[in-house]
């Protein structure tokens, strides 16, 4: 399974994204997606908070939503 990591730059902040050639699937990280739409200082915390007040209201996450293992972004 060949996985090639990989940063996107979106208005000038980093987005890290993983090309699975396997299933022919990009997969970006939520939480420097929501940095980048929010301008969020702690866009973890963020998530976090927006996952609990959607399960509140009686939102039903995907339950596909899961987390892969990227490299943090101050490695690249």
């Amino acid at each position: 399974m060949e996985k090639i990591e990989s940063i996107k730059i979106f208005e000038e902040k980093k987005v890290r994204t993983v090309w699975d050639n396997e299933q022919g699937k990009w997969y970006v990280s939520i939480i420097d997606v929501i940095e980048v739409l929010t301008n969020s200082d702690r866009p973890r915390k963020y998530w976090n908070d927006l996952k609990n007040k959607l399960k509140k209201e009686g939102s039903e996450l995907s339950e596909k939503i899961g987390q892969l293992k990227m490299k943090s972004s101050a490695m690249w």
